[in-house]
């Protein structure tokens, strides 16, 4: 075929559209074979979407199975994959809870957060200590299931106790912790008995005879962040009283500045020492004490975090009551913003 006979043809095929379906051919979508079906949708959606009406993104808690059987029972013939399709093209995903609801806010919230900012920054100009301290979440122990997985010969996981019953194991292990947040080094001390203020105050001590004397052998003050519940608790009387117990067997002057309510998640020790810990023991059955001390004594970051951990078989009973006249003996001097969260305790003559 010569260039003249291809022209013609190239000419006779212009204007000529590449559609092969004519138009309105093909299969016809849901809406327009039933005209009701997504109003009826969105009304079952209506009473359980969730989320900001004005975002693109929202989601339901209804399931693709009831919400099909629901359609169904309004005359429409529909399936569980046409109900997903219809809800991705709408802006719906699945989505898991998100913890963002912290509770009552404290007005000054933020300004005691740059409070303790401030304060940190003024210690360590100084090269005096400060840390972070908290009680990690109690752990069983014993041969129970520890959530997570590590790799095992394929069909060969750890067998464990179906029942996390606590008379079938060795106890709870209460592993309350320090982080130094200048050398980003961690302590842990595992308690057996109870999570009181004598405990919380006896770590610390610990952290401080063990490492704390060595690392800052300088230090006359340190700073002590903690929440403001729990064993250190800042209106606890003996919380108090300890600290002043080590304040005077020490020598040092003990700056101590409370996180506000609900916040606890902001202390520093939660995602800087507790949450590598557990990724460390994940999927290991903490079978005994000393294997948990072992698995929090062996953890290293590649950001240089450093972990001692000791056992404490130490007695720590619950519901001491602390007299007045013990707590006015107390060198305590609250500080001129919320006296209440931040406060000096000073060592007493000797």
């Amino acid at each position: 075929m010569n260039s003249e006979a291809i022209a013609e043809k190239i000419d006779a095929y212009e204007g000529v559209s590449p559609r092969l379906r004519r138009p309105g051919g093909g299969r016809k979508s849901l809406q327009d074979k039933d005209p009701t079906l997504i109003a009826d949708l969105e009304e079952l959606l209506e009473a359980d979407t969730r989320g900001d009406p004005e975002s693109a993104l929202r989601w339901c808690s209804k399931s693709l199975h009831k919400l099909k059987v629901a359609l169904q029972e309004k005359g429409h013939s529909i399936s569980h994959q046409s109900v997903s399709t219809l809800l991705v093209k709408r802006g719906y995903s699945l989505q898991a809870n998100k913890k963002t609801k912290e509770g009552s806010c404290h007005p000054d919230r933020n300004a005691q957060f740059g409070y303790v900012n401030e304060r940190t920054k003024a210690m360590q100009s100084l090269r005096q200590p400060v840390i972070s301290v908290d009680c990690k979440k109690k752990e069983l122990v014993g041969e129970f299931k520890n959530a997570g997985r590590e790799w095992h010969k394929k069909g060969q996981p750890d067998e464990v106790l179906v029942y996390d019953f606590v008379d079938r194991g060795e106890g709870k292990a209460i592993p309350y912790g320090i982080y130094d947040v200048t050398k980003n080094r961690g302590f842990v001390n595992v308690g057996m008995d109870h999570d009181t203020a004598a405990f919380a105050v006896a770590s610390i001590g610990l952290w401080w005879e063990r490492l704390g004397k060595a690392m800052y052998p300088e230090a006359r003050q340190l700073q002590i962040m903690a929440d403001g519940g729990g064993s250190n608790s800042s209106r606890s009387r003996l919380w108090k009283l300890c600290l002043q117990e080590l304040a005077d067997s020490t020598g040092l002057t003990l700056h101590v500045c409370h996180f506000p309510p609900g916040t606890s998640k902001w202390n520093k020790i939660e995602h800087r020492l507790f949450s590598f810990i557990s990724l460390n023991w994940r999927g290991r059955p903490l079978v005994s004490f000393e294997v948990m001390v072992s698995l929090i004594g062996s953890m290293r970051t590649q950001a240089g975090l450093v972990v001692d951990a000791v056992l404490d078989r130490g007695v720590y009973p619950t519901k001491i009551a602390v007299s007045d006249e013990e707590l006015a003996s107390v060198r305590l001097l609250g500080h001129d913003f919320h006296r209440e969260w931040n406060y000096t305790i000073e060592p007493r003559e000797r």
